[in-house]
């Protein structure tokens, strides 16, 4: 990757602007990694960058939702990191059981690479709220996964099934991935229950 152009300018670190602006290029790299969901009008596959950015928008929209004194800004930037490791893992298809094997290992590997793009405070500071939301613990990170879940089942509704037609995936497979949407809002769990209902009587989930 070229290096960014240099910046002269008088009380500026010169080598923290420049990390930060490798990093900030790189991340561009999230525009180019295609999810497997659809767009919600079926027109094209949902890049990452695009995800993330919603579900940060999602955030703030569906605040009052969240348990009570969760920090939103906090959920907000874990949104807007949570999937950057995905530049060098790739996106793992959630009902992928094989795939999923092999997923933390390769995102821990990718977040050890461009989280060390940054200078060292911020480095420490994003690689905290990644490893956060990956472990689930806190309410803020509990949210942010449910956002982060219930999100693709919204597209597949609104696409007749989506990936849910396409992989053969069953009620029962979905309704898993609801516990962790419940975890973290109990309006949005109840909501998703009521969305799976309805998907399974439109026949967009396989039996079994």
């Amino acid at each position: 990757m070229t290096e960014p152009a240099p910046v002269f300018a008088n009380g500026v670190d010169h080598e923290r602007l420049t990390s930060q602006l490798r990093f900030y290029l790189e991340t561009d790299k999230l525009k180019r990694i295609l999810r497997r969901n659809m767009l919600v009008d079926g027109s094209r596959r949902e890049n990452d960058a695009e995800h993330s950015w919603h579900l940060a928008l999602a955030a703030r929209v569906f605040a009052e939702y969240a348990p009570e004194g969760t920090d939103i800004d906090r959920v907000v930037e874990m949104l807007v990191l949570h999937d950057i490791v995905e530049i060098d893992a790739g996106d793992t298809f959630v009902y992928d059981a094989q795939e999923s094997v092999s997923q933390l290992e390769r995102e821990r590997a990718a977040a050890d690479r461009i989280f060390a793009l940054l200078p060292e405070d911020q480095a420490k500071r994003t690689r905290a709220l990644w490893e956060e939301f990956e472990a689930r613990e806190t309410p803020e990170a509990r949210f942010a996964k449910a956002i982060d879940r219930l999100a693709p089942m919204l597209a597949n509704w609104h696409t007749e099934g989506g990936t849910w037609v396409r992989h053969g995936v069953t009620r029962a497979q979905v309704l898993e991935k609801v516990r962790i949407i419940a975890e973290g809002s109990e309006a949005l769990g109840s909501y998703a229950v009521a969305l799976i209902e309805d998907a399974d009587r439109r026949g967009y989930l396989a039996t079994g």
